[in-house]
């Protein structure tokens, strides 16, 4: 799947207990469709201690952000600052992103 949303874009969560939620993406995991925001789908995993090659890993709850799917959420524009479609504008040979709404190129 050719995915819109790049890694270091923001984006907003526009379905879901965390709708209206803003962050970025710190990782697209392209073959199952889906990606982890920054501060979004957050997660607790109870963490033993455990020693592996003369290194101890801490115990304790460990906190971290779970994938969510890409249909999930909606590019921020960073000229107009709102969730916006993206579309693909193919000029001089390289495809760049666009905004719907307000026409503007995303990728510089």
């Amino acid at each position: 799947m050719n995915a819109k949303i790049r890694r270091g874009d923001t984006v907003e969560v526009i379905n879901g207990v965390y709708r209206g939620e803003r962050g970025e993406v710190l990782r697209v995991i392209p073959k199952e469709s889906r990606l982890v925001v920054k501060g979004v789908n957050m997660r607790k995993k109870h963490q033993r201690q455990v020693q592996a090659a003369g290194r101890t890993v801490t115990p304790g709850i460990m906190s971290f952000e779970a994938p969510i799917s890409i249909s999930k959420v909606l590019l921020v524009c960073p000229k107009c600052g709102k969730a916006a479609r993206m579309g693909i504008n193919r000029e001089s040979g390289k495809a760049r992103r666009v905004c719907k709404k307000c026409q503007a190129v995303i990728d510089a």
